[in-house]
């Protein structure tokens, strides 16, 4: 057994104004903007579940309250539905134990580094995960137990990366890479959207951290960086060479639901895999796409 103290919070950083949907995220959280019949930020939380996660922060903003309403216990509904005999299995993955849902609120939006640090109190002195909930991630076993089981090989600093077709690197935060054994690869870099020739590497950072609780320090201090933000990049940069850090490269499918081009796709993805309508949708693709 790992000496190594166990990763049992998550922060999910939930505060963002969801501008690319408008207008269907005037009123309603982009991160609730289902994906067939579950809220994006769910499989983000059954996701940390599968990891042994017991512990969801959520750091929201103005207008967010209806996410800390999707994981409540919602009374006329369950009573409304025993009473008809309906089975409540559906909601299950919706509750919490109290006390493991916690939320604190970002003020300012400055960004991400400044999102995480906003957590600070709550982490206090473990290590902990970070998932982007935008970034679906489609795996078995999930992305996030993908990562605990590395960080109980080698501790310290892990992100999560995918390989990509090196012309869209330019698009993402690229990692420079050291040795490599197996899916672990040694981080003796971060590249915020490099130019493709310049490049260090094609694997891409993916929205799914674990990182020490020093990070938190190094936040503290830190001043902006691009787009006038206090960028996560900047603080997990100046940890390289200071503690351990390594990246997964994530064996499974990532779907990018920060843009609706990749909703979209997820949601037809996963409504395929469905044996409930899995033929059906597949068959109004089909019929779609002949110009039926």
């Amino acid at each position: 057994m790992s000496s190594r103290k166990p990763i049992r919070k998550a922060v999910f950083p939930v505060a963002g104004l969801g501008t690319r949907f408008l207008p269907a995220t005037k009123a309603i959280p982009k991160e609730l903007l289902p994906i067939v019949d579950r809220p994006l930020i769910q499989y983000a939380v059954d996701e940390a579940r599968e990891a042994g996660i017991e512990q969801m922060i959520f750091v929201t903003g103005r207008g967010k309250t209806a996410i800390v309403e999707h994981f409540d216990i919602a009374y006329e509904l369950e009573t409304t539905m025993a009473e008809r005999g309906k089975s409540l299995d559906v909601l299950e993955s919706t509750r919490f134990t109290p006390g493991d849902m916690i939320t604190v609120r970002q003020q300012v939006p400055l960004g991400l580094g400044h999102a995480i640090w906003c957590a600070r109190a709550i982490v206090g002195d473990e290590p902990f995960a970070i998932m982007l909930p935008d970034e679906l991630m489609v795996g078995s076993p999930g992305c996030m137990a993908q990562m605990v089981a590395a960080y109980h090989e080698v501790g310290g600093n892990l992100i999560s990366v995918l390989e990509v077709p090196r012309e869209e690197v330019s698009s993402y935060g690229v990692i420079t890479p050291g040795a490599e054994n197996g899916a672990l690869t040694e981080v003796l870099g971060l590249v915020e959207k490099p130019p493709v020739e310049e490049a260090p590497s094609n694997k891409i950072v993916s929205g799914r951290y674990i990182l020490q609780p020093e990070v938190m320090r190094t936040l503290e201090g830190q001043g902006k960086g691009a787009g006038g933000e206090i960028q996560l990049t900047d603080a997990m940069a100046r940890m390289i060479g200071q503690q351990p850090f390594h990246a997964v490269t994530f064996a499974g499918r990532r779907y990018d639901c920060g843009s609706k081009t990749g909703f979209v796709e997820a949601t037809l993805a996963l409504a395929l895999e469905r044996e409930d309508m899995g033929r059906e949708i597949r068959a109004i693709a089909e019929r779609l796409l002949a110009g039926g």
